[in-house]
């Protein structure tokens, strides 16, 4: 059986997966778990220890993994760290979260400094932000707050090394598995190069593909596990 190994980005836990289920094949183990400080799971002592959260996290390397925006680049870092798995998928991210034509070191700064001052009022600004690029953007800022209700279930410490992070780390120049690198045409998080060299574009949709396109979503991942499993 081909395997999925689902992994979300700052601030969301592994429900933003959950619009994906109808569509996975029979012939497809699919599993999504949460992040170290996420849902149910113990926060590490130090978030930042990168040893210390493959440790926790113990992926298998029979799969497939799939990284959404902060979880793509934990898991690339990941992949170094453990077994490496048979292929691993970035989806709205680039070499690194700050790149010329998208985000800049500064409006990243400034988000920290104001998740500092104002934590759940700026968690909630990133939501409607990262929403804004998809057809609909009340409906996926509805569907997010269905989903993960209205405050995130990371602590404090987790979301903000997350930021960090998000400035600091960046994709290894040498991964030892394939990589594959998917993006929503108009994602407002990653520049108009990230977005026009990605492997696989998806249509009408911006960072969250999950909520505005999961059945073709699902398509491709599935696709790809397939081929990594053959």
């Amino acid at each position: 059986m081909s395997r999925l190994v689902l992994l979300s980005g700052w601030g969301i836990d592994a429900r933003i997966w959950q619009p994906l289920a109808p569509y996975w094949p029979q012939d497809i183990g699919v599993s999504a778990p949460d992040w170290p400080g996420y849902g149910s799971q113990e926060a590490l002592e130090d978030p930042g220890d990168l040893a210390a959260l493959a440790e926790a996290m113990t992926l298998p390397a029979d799969a497939l993994w799939v990284g959404w925006s902060l979880g793509a680049l934990l898991a690339a870092q990941l992949a170094a760290r453990l077994s490496s798995p048979r292929g691993l998928v970035m989806i709205g991210m680039g070499p690194s979260f700050c790149r010329p034509g998208g985000i800049t070191p500064q409006e990243l700064q400034g988000f920290q400094t104001a998740f500092a001052r104002r934590p759940h009022a700026t968690w909630r600004h990133f939501l409607r932000w990262q929403s804004s690029g998809e057809p609909d953007p009340r409906e996926a800022q509805r569907r997010l707050k269905e989903l993960l209700g209205d405050r995130p279930t990371a602590e404090h410490a987790t979301l903000a090394w997350g930021l960090e992070a998000l400035a600091d780390l960046s994709v290894p120049d040498a991964l030892p598995c394939p990589c594959w690198r998917i993006a929503g045409n108009d994602d407002p998080l990653i520049s108009p190069q990230d977005r026009q060299s990605a492997d696989i574009q998806i249509p009408r949709a911006g960072h969250c593909s999950q909520l505005s396109q999961p059945e073709y979503l699902a398509s491709r991942l599935a696709a790809l596990a397939q081929e990594v499993a053959s």
